[in-house]
């Protein structure tokens, strides 16, 4: 199986098959409107609009599943996204990015990438890690999605790259997408 054999309706409702996007480097990325972490959506952004004519592809893929901080429907996650940070890469359905009821994206990439801990020198990262120690444990356990802004990078063949837990700011990542575009 491959990122290419995926499909996920887009925030708008239309099914887009991940073959579409085959030949591009790829930023896959679980958001949320009322998050600390939500001004990251700047950063992607900027990467974004910096990156796109040379094949960078953004998705993000809203979710309310981490302390219910996407709390809107699609119109209102939409124009918060537009109005506030100005984004323009494809946004998805909200939809569950961990446990059994992960949409296929999430799955795919959480199956076939290890979670390799939080950079505890970072003070955003041990900060989280410590509040999911105290508040939901077993979510630093396995390999699935641990907060919002969890990215995973993926190159023009499908392969994932790395993935970035959500305290590595986008800003973070360039020097790694510069290695693969």
């Amino acid at each position: 199986m491959s990122i290419y054999n995926l499909k996920a309706k887009t925030i708008g409702g239309k099914e887009i098959s991940f073959e579409d996007y085959k030949g591009k480097t790829l930023i896959i990325v679980n958001t949320a409107s009322k998050c600390g972490l939500t001004p990251q959506f700047d950063g992607l952004e900027k990467i974004y609009k910096e990156f796109k004519g040379q094949g960078l592809e953004i998705l993000g893929f809203p979710s309310n599943q981490f302390a219910e901080q996407e709390p809107g429907n699609a119109n209102d996650i939409q124009e918060f996204c537009k109005l506030n940070y100005g984004v323009t890469f494809q946004l998805f359905e909200k939809s569950d990015v961990r446990d059994e009821n992960a949409n296929e994206v999430f799955k795919y990439l959480t199956e076939n990438t290890e979670y390799k801990g939080f950079d505890l020198d970072n003070p955003q990262a041990k900060m989280l890690n410590d509040f999911l120690g105290k508040n939901f444990p077993k979510y630093l356990e396995g390999n699935g999605i641990k907060w919002n802004f969890t990215k995973f990078l993926i190159d023009k063949n499908g392969n994932i790259v790395e993935r970035f837990e959500p305290a590595v700011s986008p800003e973070e990542m360039v020097d790694k997408i510069k290695e693969i575009i």
